[in-house]
């Protein structure tokens, strides 16, 4: 098997210096491994993607939570849900085609850039506490962000961060940290979904599963140091990409 190294290390860095702000590493990290490995399975590369990916969230969750409060009233219930809608939402597959959600995605998409753009205090600062009542409407939240997840999956970092600042009145860097638990936790279920669908690539995998988790490390360090305010544009930028991705793939 030929491969470069030259170019996976520094994909699996940068992903996990973005995916530690804003998420949206796949962007990166996915591009690198279907480049390298043409030939190998889409499972095979998803799952060795995933492995990568799950040391840096680890990391920068790990860190976000010794300096920033999680809100766990809310983030709990979405988290089990978020599992059990990513389970139902990949079983959405045999009935409906993915590439049916690409133009709603788009939309969606540049929906939240314009809000997010035009609103310019969204996100700066926490604007009202949590109620009891928030964790069913976490558990909701939570389980269409896994369906949605689990059937189509671009987005789903951005997606959680706007959901967890405009229903629940976190600001950017509250947002950002609620987000890695669940991105945590349906990571980790992913790998274990690639894993028993095909071989994982696993020396690989753990070798840009270092490099992610040092990307994650400088990632958390600078949105702790810059707050809301720097968050914020790397978010607007991974969202402007998104877009420009998800619109070259339904012109392709």
């Amino acid at each position: 098997m030929s491969f470069d190294w030259y170019l996976l290390i520094p994909a699996a860095f940068f992903a996990g210096m973005v995916d530690a702000v804003v998420g949206g590493g796949g962007l990166i990290q996915i591009p690198a491994l279907l480049a390298q490995f043409p030939q190998t399975a889409i499972p095979t590369l998803f799952g060795t993607n995933k492995l990568s990916s799950i040391a840096g969230t680890g990391a920068a969750l790990w860190r976000y939570a010794r300096s920033v409060r999680i809100p766990w009233v809310v983030v709990l219930p979405a988290t089990v849900m978020a599992l059990l809608g990513a389970w139902g939402g990949a079983a959405l597959v045999a009935w409906i085609s993915r590439e049916a959600m690409r133009p709603l995605v788009i939309v969606l998409m540049i929906a939240v850039a314009v809000y997010t753009f035009m609103k310019k205090d969204l996100g700066q600062q926490v604007t009202r506490p949590l109620h009891a009542g928030d964790r069913w409407k976490g558990a909701l939240f939570g389980g269409i962000i896994g369906v949605y997840d689990g059937f189509f999956g671009p987005g789903t970092g951005s997606f959680l961060i706007f959901g967890f600042i405009r229903l629940f009145g976190m600001d950017f860097v509250q947002g950002s940290a609620s987000a890695k638990v669940i991105n945590f936790a349906t990571n980790l279920s992913a790998i274990g979904f690639f894993a028993s669908h095909g071989p994982i690539l696993w020396e690989i995998g753990l070798v840009m599963a270092v490099c992610n988790l040092a990307g994650s490390v400088i990632g958390t360090q600078l949105a702790l140091k810059h707050g809301a305010g720097f968050i914020r544009k790397a978010f607007l930028g991974v969202v402007v990409v998104l877009i420009g991705k998800q619109l070259l793939d339904l012109l392709a």
